[in-house]
C-alpha cells in the first residue's frame, strides 16, 4: 500500500530532511520535451536580441568600426609579408613602416587610376548607360504584359518629386560632411593599421587573457583561422578582380566598345562583390555596347562576360582562393542582402568575408579541422 500512498518521498542528508518532490515541483513544467523546447526558444530569442543590439550599436559608430574592420582585413592580407620580414631579421618597426607605406601606395595608385580612367568619361558613360536602359524599356513596353504609360509616368513623377524635395537637398548638402568623415576615417584607418601590423599578435594575446585551458586553445584557433581567411580573401579577390578586368577589358577593346577602360575599371571594383558584382558589370558593358554598336555587338559583349566569369568560377577562383570561402552561393546571396541593407555598398563588400570568418570559426570550434558537433558532415552527406 505504501506504493500508492500520498506521503511524499523524503531522504535524510546530513541530518536534514529534504523533500525531493517539493524541490522538483517548480521545475516539473520545464522537464518535458515542450519545456526544453521553450527554454531553447528563449535562449535563441535572447541571443538574437543581443546580436541586434550589438549590430545597432556598431552602426551608430561606423566612423570607427569601418576603418577598424578594413584595417583588420588589410593587416591580415599582409600578415605573410610581415612574418617573412621578421623571420629575415628586419626590425618590427621598420617592417611595419615598409608594409604600411606599400599599402598606402597601392591604395593611392588604385584610387588615382580609377579617377583618371573614369573622371573625363563618366558623363559619357552615364549617358550611354541611360540610353541603353531607355532602349530596354522601349522593348519591354512592346510586350503584351508591359506596364502602361500611366504607371511609367507615375514612377517618373515620384522620382522627380524626391529629387526636388528637401530630403534629397539636405542629403546633397551633406557631401561636405561626408568628405570630412572620409578624411577622418582614412587617418584612423592608417593609425589602426600601423598598430595591427606592428603589435597584432600581442593585441590578440591581450584579448585572450581571460581564457584558460580548452577555451584559450579554441580562441587561438579562431584567431588564426580569422586572419588566414581574411588574408586569403582579400588577396584572392584582388587577383580575381584584376584578371576579370583585364579579360573583359581586352574583349571590349577587340569589339571596339566605347569607354572600354572605364568599364574595365568598374569591373575591377564590382568584382569585390561576389556573384552580383560581375553581373552588374556585364549588364553595364552590354548596355553601352547596345547603344554604340547595336544588338549583335552587345550579345558578343555578354558572351565575353559570361566566358570570363566561367573561367573565374571554375578555374581561377578555386586555384587562388582554395577552400577559404567554402560557402554555398545561397549563403553568399543572403549575406550580400543583409550587408547591403545594413551598410550599403560597403556592407555588400564586407558581408562575405565576415560570413566566411564566422563559418571558419565553426570549422575549428572543437579542434584543428574539427567543426562544432552540430556542423559536422553526416555520412549520408559524404556519400552524396
Amino acid at each position: 500500500m505504501a506504493l500508492f500512498g500520498n506521503k511524499p518521498r523524503t531522504v535524510r542528508l546530513e541530518g536534514s530532511r529534504v523533500d525531493l518532490e517539493a524541490r522538483r515541483a517548480p521545475w516539473s513544467l520545464w522537464a518535458d520535451g515542450f519545456g526544453r523546447l521553450s527554454i531553447r526558444a528563449l535562449q535563441i530569442i535572447i541571443t538574437l536580441v543581443l546580436a541586434v543590439a550589438l549590430i545597432w550599436g556598431l552602426l551608430q559608430i561606423t566612423l570607427v568600426t569601418i576603418p577598424v574592420l578594413i584595417a583588420l582585413i588589410l593587416a591580415s592580407a599582409f600578415a605573410p609579408v610581415m612574418r617573412w620580414m621578421r623571420a629575415h631579421g628586419v626590425p618590427s618597426v621598420l617592417a611595419t613602416v615598409i608594409t604600411l607605406l606599400a599599402i598606402v601606395t597601392i591604395l593611392g595608385l588604385v584610387g588615382w587610376l580609377i579617377v583618371w580612367a573614369v573622371r573625363n568619361q563618366w558623363d559619357t558613360l552615364y549617358s550611354q548607360a541611360q540610353e541603353g536602359i531607355q532602349q530596354v524599356i522601349a522593348w519591354v513596353n512592346s510586350l503584351s504584359f508591359a506596364p502602361d504609360q500611366a504607371q511609367v509616368d507615375e514612377w517618373l513623377t515620384q522620382l522627380q518629386d524626391f529629387i526636388t524635395s528637401a530630403q534629397f537637398g539636405s542629403g546633397a548638402l551633406a557631401g561636405v560632411g561626408a568628405v570630412a568623415n572620409f578624411v577622418t576615417g582614412f587617418i584612423l584607418l592608417v593609425v589602426v593599421l600601423f598598430f595591427f601590423l606592428k603589435d597584432g599578435p600581442r593585441l590578440w594575446e591581450f584579448l585572450l587573457r581571460p581564457f584558460r585551458g580548452a577555451s584559450y586553445a579554441r580562441a587561438q584557433r579562431i584567431g588564426d583561422k580569422a586572419v588566414d581567411t581574411l588574408g586569403s580573401y582579400i588577396r584572392g579577390t584582388a587577383t580575381v578582380a584584376f584578371v576579370d578586368a583585364v579579360g573583359i577589358g581586352i574583349g571590349l577593346f577587340v569589339l571596339q566598345v566605347p569607354l572600354a577602360l572605364p568599364l574595365a575599371v568598374l569591373v575591377f571594383l564590382l568584382a569585390f562583390i561576389p556573384i552580383v558584382g560581375a553581373t552588374l558589370a556585364g549588364i553595364l558593358a552590354a548596355l553601352v555596347a547596345l547603344v554604340s554598336n547595336g544588338l549583335v555587338n552587345a550579345l558578343f559583349v555578354v558572351g565575353v562576360v559570361v566566358a570570363v566569369n566561367q573561367l573565374e568560377g571554375n578555374f581561377l577562383q578555386p586555384v587562388v582562393m582554395g577552400r577559404t570561402l567554402k560557402l554555398h552561393a545561397f549563403v553568399v546571396l543572403i549575406a550580400l542582402t543583409i550587408g547591403t541593407v545594413l551598410g550599403g555598398v560597403l556592407g555588400a563588400v564586407l558581408a562575405v568575408p565576415i560570413t566566411a570568418v564566422v563559418w571558419g570559426a565553426v570549422q575549428v570550434w572543437d579542434g584543428p579541422d574539427k567543426p562544432a558537433r552540430w556542423a559536422r558532415q553526416k555520412r549520408s552527406e559524404a556519400v552524396q
